[in-house]
């Protein structure tokens, strides 16, 4: 039985990663920092062995790789919001960055001990490519990161590319745009977005407020994501892929079809833009360009933007009415319709 670590287990990617690799046959063993985490891994992933560990601490992180004698690690876990970083800034380093660096360390030395090391996923992000004037962007693209979370992403990306080519680690970096899913965070603008429609197609409130509304993203879904995720480390060598769409809309585009789902034609009579909610920086466009990930890895994505959005919203109609919040039912990724 192949065993897979996964850091950062009860975050969104770590969810679904975990039960593709469950339908696999893996044995997995995920990290929590705090009881919540915990609880919510529970509940959507009851079968998979979770272990406390703050991924800063290198003596904890040594200890759990040892205890577990992984396969494959996946480092999923960080600071995931780009916004909030700005606010949060020494930690965001320290957690996105910092800690990469001794997870990779932890490796050359659990390889000296044993002869050869677990094969390591770094969640890398569309992000560090900030600024970049090469449209869309590929593996070669370079980093002009725009945010504190940008430049911490940078970094560990770069260290996980040196320790590949300086210590021979299977060690690669997935580049993730933009992937959505009904277990995106509410402090994330796609789920600010799709819960304020459910809110006011159910009549519980009258207008949404955003900032920024001319970014372009490229979006797609954690479903289809997180199979990339397992794809780059089943290959005969390491190496680094840009995991996206092939296409970048706007957040506008992003709120017609929101609104679009629940039957409604005018969404701008319910939105407000807000200049305070503006960045300190932006970044204009993402747009990312899969070709080597479909050429080696075999990999497409099948879920469409539209489908992703439909997804989340009914999802969200679901919870206010029902007044769950989470439940193993909204991982379906097919749309959740209330009846």
């Amino acid at each position: 039985m192949t065993t897979a670590l996964i850091t950062g287990i009860a975050g969104q990617d770590g969810i679904y990663l975990t039960r593709l690799l469950q339908q696999k046959g893996y044995r997995v063993v995920g990290s929590v920092h705090s009881p919540d985490q915990a609880r919510r891994a529970a509940l959507y992933i009851g079968d998979a062995e979770l272990v406390q560990l703050d991924i800063t601490d290198g003596a904890s992180v040594d200890a759990v790789i040892g205890e577990v004698r992984p396969d494959e690690i996946y480092n999923l876990a960080a600071y995931s919001s780009v916004g909030a970083s700005w606010q949060q800034a020494e930690r965001v380093a320290e957690t996105n960055g910092m800690a990469v660096l001794r997870l990779l360390e932890s490796l050359v030395r659990y390889r000296d001990r044993h002869g050869s090391a677990p094969r390591f996923y770094q969640a890398s992000s569309s992000e560090i490519f900030g600024l970049a004037k090469q449209q869309p962007q590929d593996e070669g693209t370079p980093h002009h990161p725009r945010s504190p979370y940008a430049a911490a992403k940078s970094f560990a990306h770069h260290l996980t590319v040196n320790y590949r080519e300086s210590y021979g680690l299977f060690a690669c970096n997935g580049i993730l745009f933009n992937h959505e899913s009904p277990l995106r965070p509410t402090t994330f603008v796609t789920r600010k977005i799709t819960r304020a429609v459910a809110e006011i197609h159910l009549g519980r409130r009258s207008e949404l407020t955003l900032g920024n509304l001319d970014v372009r993203r490229d979006w797609g879904a954690a479903q289809d994501y997180v199979r990339a995720m397992w794809l780059m480390l089943q290959q005969p060598a390491a190496s680094d892929y840009i995991i996206a769409s092939g296409k970048s809309v706007s957040l506008r585009d992003f709120v017609d079809v929101a609104f679009a789902c629940v039957g409604i034609d005018d969404a701008w009579s319910y939105v407000r833009q807000d200049p305070a909610m503006m960045r300190p920086a932006d970044v204009p466009q993402t747009w990312g360009d899969p070709s080597k990930a479909e050429r080696e890895l075999g990999w497409s994505h099948t879920m469409t933007f539209t489908n992703v959005i439909e997804q989340m919203v009914w999802v969200d109609v679901e919870r206010l009415q029902s007044g769950v919040e989470e439940s193993p039912a909204f991982l379906d990724p097919s749309p959740v319709r209330p009846s």
